[in-house]
């Protein structure tokens, strides 16, 4: 049912046909062009796949446990900034990241990090940034992609600050910050009059949102800046769709994003309750 044992698949890395239990592939020399014969249902899942509906699903989820492991300290918000904000014992035990976790070697937090927040105000702007950055991105470099993009950025957002020794953080901000970087990398390469609009426009959001961090308490500007040199940085890596077109080996990263993802926060759970 979810295996192809027989038949025809495009081979993962230049995505011409070959037999599906082919052992090499005939064009490029790829090995398991067919990925055993999975990489159909690879392409499948990751052609559905809403990476920013997911995204705010888990965020969602996530934030709504938080406030339950701990509902007296949600309720003690003494400004808006801190409406229904999760206590510092609940986020850890679901996967919260930072310089403390990090030299435990609780490397897991760097992923489960990404979709916890602590406030109200925090989560809604941070799922809002999402909606409206994602799709570009997704447009100018494809969904797969997007997909690591998203998840490289934010983990190396946390490795920055949790290297610099921030205690504790979580929150997508550096995620996001990274899909700015993926778009001003765009920009750069691409020129022309279309790749100057981009870089100006997103250009000019990520110095604003970097700046306006500063003026804030609790911001994590280190998260932000890592996160945007790794946008940056795996944008120039898988490139624009326009000059490599999405093949079986980037919907092949991104399962094995979501993967890496669902055993990060199973490694939570378990830390946090299990133990």
């Amino acid at each position: 049912m979810f295996r192809q044992r027989t038949g025809s698949s495009l081979c993962y890395s230049c995505g011409k046909l070959n037999r599906v239990d082919a052992a090499t592939c005939f064009y490029c020399g790829a090995r398991r062009p067919g990925l055993w014969g999975f990489a159909r249902l690879a392409g499948r899942l990751v052609g559905r796949l809403d990476f920013a509906k997911a995204v705010t699903v888990v965020c969602v989820v996530a934030y709504v446990a938080s406030i339950l492991l701990d509902p007296a300290a949600a309720l003690q918000a003494r400004s808006p900034f801190n409406l229904l904000a999760p206590s510092l014992r609940a986020l850890v035990r679901l996967g919260m990241t930072g310089a403390i976790p990090w030299t435990a070697g609780l490397w897991w937090t760097l992923i489960t990090a990404m979709y916890l927040h602590g406030s109200l105000l925090h989560i809604v702007f941070n799922l809002l940034w999402v909606r409206q950055l994602a799709p570009p991105v997704e447009e100018l470099f494809g969904r797969a992609r997007l997909v690591v993009i998203y998840t490289a950025a934010g983990a190396l957002g946390f490795v920055l600050s949790n290297v610099v020794g921030v205690p504790w953080t979580v929150g997508a901000s550096g995620a996001i910050f990274g899909l700015l970087g993926a778009l001003v990398a765009y920009g750069r390469s691409r020129g022309g009059h279309f790749g100057v609009a981009v870089l100006r426009q997103y250009g000019q959001w990520a110095l604003l949102m970097f700046v306006f961090g500063f003026f804030m308490g609790g911001v994590n500007n280190w998260g932000h800046a890592g996160g945007f040199a790794g946008g940056y940085l795996a944008g120039l890596a898988v490139g624009p769709i326009e000059r490599r077109p999405e093949r079986g080996v980037d919907r092949v990263a991104a399962l094995a994003v979501v993967a890496i993802t669902a055993v990060a926060f199973a490694l939570a759970l378990w830390t946090g309750f299990a133990r």
